[in-house]
């Protein structure tokens, strides 16, 4: 076997002299191809691995959608729970799926001041390390909600759970402490006497977080490895739960977070917190804004619900349509396929266009929704605050209930799917549901 010198430099075999290329045995050119498969293999392993993983709040691309093959829904009979495990304590933050495992954070005690992170199997439920802290901010939340409002995040190594009570803690997948932060201590009026709930993401490999509130309002962008500061900016001193969104543009990664809040848009670096372009049209401050599966167009609810297209640059963003009749309730918006969807306080499902806005149908939902909808395949799957959860087949000329399951427990935390499965909690357990 002949290569070209330096194609493979893993071995001295020696060379010909008359054309100075490396000679290899049989022996050898196997052993490569071995060692390559494997690095293969490997590669092939953890793209499925991401490609599964949900990692924060509304999944990997921040919009509530998987990616997947259209099939049955993934509860469609009544004997739909895979295994269902207690929680310690409240909880409105979505679980987290890394891998074959399942990261959830509560909050318990009668001030709520003692923090919990948990790790579940994904397959059986087992409870694989739970760690406990205690708050070092204020914990009043509204009775509705509770500190551990806020949906962790993760980079695929480390978990970074965010509480109301502006606590910030890192860990890694076995439970291990990496860093934690008291905001509180550098930030001392940031609160409300609602609580806080914007989930952190992160973006170009940054952690990013927004706290808004009446009083001292800032977000910032987090070193993940060692917990400091990159940088940080004060936002508009007003109560805000949205949270951020990734999307494309001119940051020095290819890609801006974009922060909502009372006054509308601002597109950030998320490497220095440079504004790079701003929507002031105002916007919701409870459901966040959804982007379409390209990350270029971002749906947002204002005045009703308006799309924004980021310029071919990355530093602009033009609207592109507007619709008053569209404006979603508590429930975020949801982009598939072509559609955006959104459920608005009278449990009323709609389809629009994500081109034009045009409404094509909607229908209505067994509400009310705190939480909001996720997607995989041709369903999208509703939780309503009374327990029910329904999967509806958008696939046809209009949404068609085709799966039904009753939890009985009050939920309030938008779902995760991972692998054929949903992953949902409520205050006192967190379930598996699948049909496979």
């Amino acid at each position: 076997m002949w290569f070209f010198d330096g194609a493979l430099p893993f071995f001295d075999c020696g060379r010909d002299p008359r054309t100075n290329m490396r000679k290899f045995s049989l022996r050898e050119f196997f052993a490569y191809f071995a060692c390559f498969a494997v690095c293969f293999q490997g590669l092939f392993l953890l793209v499925s691995r991401a490609h599964a993983d949900w990692l924060q709040f509304r999944g990997p691309a921040g919009n509530g959608v998987l990616q997947a093959e259209p099939g049955k829904p993934i509860f469609s009979s009544g004997n739909s729970v895979a295994w269902s495990m207690e929680l310690p304590g409240r909880g409105l933050s979505s679980p987290v799926v890394v891998g074959d495992r399942v990261f959830v954070t509560c909050s318990s005690g009668v001030r709520q001041e003692t923090l919990h992170v948990i790790c579940f199997a994904a397959a059986n439920g087992a409870k694989l390390w739970e760690r406990k802290f205690r708050a070092t901010g204020r914990t009043m939340t509204h009775k509705k909600t509770c500190v551990a409002a806020p949906s962790p995040a993760s980079d695929g190594k480390r978990i970074f759970a965010l509480y109301s009570s502006n606590d910030l803690i890192c860990l890694d997948l076995d439970g291990n402490l990496l860093w934690l932060r008291g905001l509180t201590f550098d930030y001392p009026n940031a609160s409300n006497s609602l609580g806080l709930a914007s989930s952190p993401v992160i973006a170009d490999g940054k952690l990013v977080v927004q706290i808004e509130n009446d009083s001292e309002s800032f977000a910032a962008g987090i070193d993940p490895e060692t917990g400091t500061n990159l940088w940080k900016i004060d936002r508009t001193k007003a109560a805000n739960w949205t949270s951020p969104v990734v999307m494309k543009g001119a940051g020095s990664g290819g890609e801006v977070v974009v922060l909502q809040g009372s006054d509308g848009l601002n597109a950030l670096d998320p490497a220095t917190g440079r504004e790079i372009w701003k929507y002031e049209g105002g916007a919701a401050t409870i459901p966040s804004s959804a982007v379409s599966a390209d990350r270029e167009v971002l749906y947002v609810p204002s005045h009703g619900l308006t799309a924004l297209r980021v310029g071919p640059e990355g530093n602009t963003a033009r609207q592109l349509w507007r619709d008053e009749q569209q404006r979603p309730g508590t429930a975020s918006p949801l982009v598939l396929d072509g559609k955006v969807y959104t459920v608005n306080n009278a449990g009323v499902l709609s389809c629009a266009d994500v081109g034009t806005g045009e409404r094509l149908w909607r229908i209505r939902l067994k509400g009310p929704y705190g939480c909001s909808p996720v997607a995989a395949g041709r369903h999208l799957y509703f939780f309503s605050e009374k327990g029910v959860g329904l999967a509806v087949d958008v696939s046809g000329a209009a949404g068609k209930i085709v799966g039904e399951i009753d939890l009985e427990e009050r939920i309030l935390c938008t779902p995760a799917i991972s692998n054929d499965a949903i992953y949902v909690r409520s205050d006192g357990h967190l379930w598996k549901l699948s049909d496979s």
